[in-house]
């Protein structure tokens, strides 16, 4: 195989990759779903080759498991898994923000503004509000200025797209999650790199407590 044809494979390969998370993170697949081969390949419009390789990469991942039949189905998190997690994104957040609070510049700051502004008029709807909370976070791991950092909260951000539903359904979370960003906001601008991070913690302290309340009443 020529390098042109390798790059290509590996490009596709990975596109095929992002587009089952996606269909994951928008509920297309949902927890406990089984995913074929030649489903997902006429879906995405693709070979079954990179399907096969995308699926092997989730299942490594943990984001597909073994289901009967040798196939594959999404993962189920159990409640420790919910809670682990959780737990992951208040340390790593809180260390995105006390970056962000050292590096972040004034532009930075005015987007990050612009972005929690559009998220806030996202109210009524939970799936567009969630699209804009993940580039209002995705602009904070920017302005932290750390790439190690910034992959392993990408790679956690991989495992949230398991959990059913955004928390933006829950009456109100959008208009108490705009003001736990603005508090975020205004650490960083004050280049309070404690406050930063404390906010940030407050705010998925939050977010796993509205997680929380959304997982009994599926139950």
């Amino acid at each position: 195989m020529t390098a042109s044809k390798d790059l290509l494979s590996k490009t596709r390969g990975q596109s095929t990759y992002q587009a089952i998370l996606a269909a994951i993170r928008d509920g297309i697949y949902r927890p406990g779903d089984p995913l074929r081969e030649e489903e997902v390949a006429a879906r995405l419009s693709v070979s079954r080759t990179p399907v096969r390789e995308a699926l092997g990469r989730l299942q490594e991942k943990g984001l597909l498991e073994a289901a009967p039949g040798r196939g594959v189905a999404v993962s189920i998190l159990s409640m420790r898994q919910i809670f682990e997690l959780y737990a992951m994104r208040e340390e790593l957040e809180g260390i995105v923000a006390r970056y962000a609070a050292r590096h972040a510049t004034e532009a930075e700051i005015a987007n990050l503004e612009r972005l929690n502004a559009q998220f806030a008029a996202a109210a009524d709807d939970p799936k567009l509000a969630a699209q804009w909370n993940r580039q209002f976070h995705a602009r904070l791991y920017d302005a932290a200025r750390n790439r190690y950092l910034r992959q392993a909260v990408e790679d956690l951000q991989e495992t949230i797209a398991l959990l059913p539903d955004t928390t933006f359904i829950q009456e109100g979370r959008t208009a108490t999650a705009t003001q736990e960003h603005v508090s975020i906001m205004e650490a960083i601008r004050q280049r309070d790199a404690e406050g930063a991070e404390k906010a940030a913690v407050d705010h998925i302290k939050a977010a796993l407590e509205v997680r929380l309340i959304i997982t009994k009443t599926d139950s």
